[in-house]
């Protein structure tokens, strides 16, 4: 089992920066990717990125491409999201997951939520306009 606690989040204006943090305990050393999606009230759950564990390769939606940064530190068990020119439509919350079973899989095929084993709480951001 792998424990995940998001924190973070906030409100902001549009334009601003916020980091969020995730950090993993209980059995994470069969961590292979984690990731950030997110849910807007009324809409589904959808990719925003995703982490190699071992290696750092990195993935984003187009959304927030060149906007939002994924980071690890391998020591702390955390995984950081660096959200900058935040627009209102981020606006969501914000949910960190840990992969454990897709071992050798290429980062392109990582952005769907079922490829993963453990979810967050969530934590709400909020970007006024």
């Amino acid at each position: 089992q792998v424990q995940l606690v998001e924190s973070g989040g906030g409100l902001v204006q549009a334009g601003g920066s916020l980091s969020l943090s995730c950090a993993a305990s209980g059995r994470t050393f069969s961590t292979y990717f984690m990731g950030w999606f997110r849910q807007a009230p009324g809409k589904e759950r959808e990719f925003v990125a995703t982490i190699r564990w071992s290696g750092g390769s990195t993935r984003y939606a187009d959304s927030v491409k060149g906007r939002f940064t994924i980071s690890r530190d391998n020591a702390k068990n955390t995984v950081y999201l660096q959200m900058n020119s935040l627009k209102s439509e981020d606006t969501a919350v914000y949910y960190c997951a840990a992969d454990q079973r897709h071992w050798g899989y290429t980062i392109a095929t990582m952005s769907g939520a079922a490829m993963y084993d453990y979810w967050g709480q969530g934590t709400q951001v909020t970007v006024s306009s």
